[in-house]
């Protein structure tokens, strides 16, 4: 089966494509590296022929609310008109647990009208909603930092590795298509404040993780639920502890 992976020499994608050619797919790496821009629509067609699913793990290079809503929405137009012409049956698109809880997070805010123009395309779906990642949870504690403090919420947290990330898409991709979202995380939950500071413990960081009730997650106070699925989630198999030990780094 021909897959094309949108976003596929990133660390999401990279993984995935390695994991669907192990299994006697032909995984195709489309990204700005490869020849082909989703916001631009160069290489689209092309890279599309014959595709039978299209999984989207694109990501913006800016953040800004702004920027963040014009890459997501135009670069989900171009792919799906593109996918529509090409004949493609199943579009798979990783989102983040929790998009519908922090609304005034403009990244959510993208993802949320991302998935709306997946909803509405016409095209068979599957959106696989995923918690944090192991490999981002330095860049959230550096986002969190004021001087040698590091100030979380006391909120549940439950991050998974990359590598369950991929291979849960890729199970998604090569089943039929869910016309709905589910939702994937880590096999451990625990408090985000607590998490941190065995993390960077961990890590031998002499930051001070401070517990803060009213501690922003990247602009936005987040609720007791709002970063873990619902009951019923697919749970990856790496604990952060065993991930750590294999990424002396942390990164």
């Amino acid at each position: 089966m021909k897959i094309v992976v949108i976003g596929g020499t990133g660390l999401i994608g990279s993984k995935l494509v390695t994991k669907l050619r192990e299994h006697g797919h032909e995984a195709v790496a489309a990204s700005p590296n490869t020849g082909v821009n989703t916001l631009t629509g160069e290489g689209l067609d092309e890279v599309l022929t014959d595709a039978a699913v299209v999984i989207d793990v694109s990501n913006s290079p800016s953040f800004e609310r702004a920027a963040v809503m014009e890459f997501f929405e135009t670069s989900t137009r171009n792919l799906l008109a593109a996918e529509a012409a090409a004949g493609v049956d199943h579009h798979v698109a990783l989102s983040v647990v929790g998009t519908e809880r922090m609304p005034d997070n403009g990244y959510f805010a993208a993802k949320i009208a991302q998935e709306q123009l997946i909803e509405k395309s016409g095209i068979p779906f599957s959106l696989v909603h995923a918690t944090q990642f192991f490999e981002f949870v330095r860049g959230i504690a550096d986002e969190a930092t004021d001087g040698d403090q590091v100030r979380i919420a006391p909120v549940r947290f439950q991050p998974m590795a990359g590598e369950d990330v991929a291979e849960a898409i890729g199970r998604v991709a090569v089943g039929s298509p869910l016309n709905h979202r589910m939702e994937i995380a880590g096999p451990e939950q625990s408090r985000m404040d607590e998490f941190f500071r065995d993390a960077l413990a961990a890590w031998g960081d002499p930051r001070t993780v401070v517990t803060d009730p009213h501690a922003r997650y990247f602009g936005t106070e987040p609720g007791e639920r709002t970063l873990v699925p619902a009951d019923g989630a697919s749970l990856g198999r790496i604990h952060y502890r065993d991930w750590l030990s294999q990424n002396a780094t942390g990164k």
